[in-house]
């Protein structure tokens, strides 16, 4: 009996058959990039999109992001079905667009409106880098200029998250363009008593970190972030120097004075409550 228990028996493993395989739904599970661990695409959903083992924020698309920090059934969407054309006839344009509409099901790279953040209304602008990386094209500088133009007359708070890779090229000087409208209209606003309040997610790079996502009167962060305007290598091969290894991260730039605060997203939507109430803008409209 003792030399049945101990004597080497050998194990087998069973191959799943592909038809077992076709039953596990694709996208179940996901695999941080920063700590390798792999997880439940539902446990990273139920925590904000942020890792459950090494804290990295992973990115949020524009809905889910307003899903989570603003009122149930609050947000009202401004300029929803403003789509972008192709003004100086770029090459296979219209069809890249088309693609990242159906796969992001959204018609621009940001989405705005107006909706209530624990009783307080603001309005709201959320990049979405699923479509074209978050570029700036005629259209999202019209849409966020038109919503800072709402937030002026309706004397609500501004707030924007950025999600971008800066201008988009596709539209040449017309995007570049946009850089100077938007920072106008949050000019008007800010002569109007108004409140901008910035919020840099990863990536916020280009011409949106030099123009709007870094004029607010509260420039936030999540952290992490890579913000900045030229890229790494091009500075380095400017300038001759090597950069520290955390250049153009939101911490970096917290050190050196050019954000407010690094939020991490579980605290995101208390410290922007915080604000709103602090400069009594918005009102309980409940």
């Amino acid at each position: 009996m003792l030399r049945d228990f101990f004597s080497k028996k050998k194990r087998y493993a069973s191959i799943p058959s592909q038809e077992a395989k076709q039953d596990v739904p694709e996208g179940l599970m996901q695999k941080c990039p920063n700590c390798q661990k792999i997880f439940y695409r539902k446990e990273l959903n139920r925590n904000m999109n942020v890792c459950p083992h090494c804290d990295h924020h992973h990115r949020l698309s524009a809905y889910e992001r307003i899903q989570h920090l603003f009122d149930e059934e609050s947000f009202v969407e401004w300029d929803k079905h403003m789509i972008s054309n192709n003004p100086l006839h770029f090459p296979e344009y219209e069809e890249k667009l088309e693609k990242d509409r159906q796969k992001s099901d959204l018609n621009e790279a940001v989405v705005t409106g107006k909706a209530k953040m624990n009783g307080m209304e603001a309005a709201v602008a959320v990049m979405d880098a699923r479509f074209r990386m978050g570029s700036m094209g005629s259209v999202v500088g019209e849409k966020i200029t038109n919503a800072i133009e709402n937030a002026r007359k309706e004397n609500l708070p501004f707030i924007i998250f950025t999600a971008s890779g800066g201008a988009r090229m596709q539209e040449g000087v017309l995007s570049l363009m946009q850089m100077g409208k938007t920072s106008v209209a949050l000019q008007r606003l800010h002569a109007d008593g108004g409140l901008f309040i910035s919020v840099m997610t990863h990536p916020t790079t280009g011409g949106v970190s030099a123009s709007f996502a870094s004029l607010g009167d509260y420039n936030f962060a999540e952290p992490g972030a890579l913000i900045g305007f030229a890229g790494r290598r091009i500075i380095e091969q400017t300038i001759r120097e090597k950069l520290p290894e955390d250049f153009q991260t939101a911490e970096f730039l917290l050190e050196h004075g050019q954000l407010d605060k690094v939020i991490h997203r579980h605290e995101m939507k208390k410290t922007l409550t915080t604000v709103l109430d602090l400069h009594n803008v918005g009102g309980d409209q409940s």
